[in-house]
């Protein structure tokens, strides 16, 4: 192996980390500045209630894009593990 294979490797390793925990990311955040906004506009100052609809939120969206999301890391760790299985060879 070398260095240009495993610094596509690192490359696409962040590209699949970063698009995987994407559409959590953008859920949460979504949900988040929603919850802010209404707080501020009725002034109810409750901790817990920016909780109850970012975890029903971000569980609809695993439900959703669960599938793909492990399609991904798998076929990912299977490139990394077929690259792994080529080290020895010439």
């Amino acid at each position: 192996m070398n260095e240009s294979i495993a610094v596509d490797l690192g490359r696409q390793a962040l590209q699949v980390g970063f698009t995987v925990s994407l559409p959590i990311l953008s859920v949460a955040l979504f949900l988040g500045v929603s919850v802010s906004v209404f707080q501020a506009i009725t002034q109810v100052q409750e901790a817990t209630l920016t909780f109850v609809p970012k975890l029903i939120g971000i569980g609809a969206a695993l439900v959703l894009m669960g599938n793909w999301m492990l399609t991904t890391i798998v076929s990912f760790t299977q490139a990394c593990l077929s690259h792994a299985a080529n080290v020895g060879k010439l």
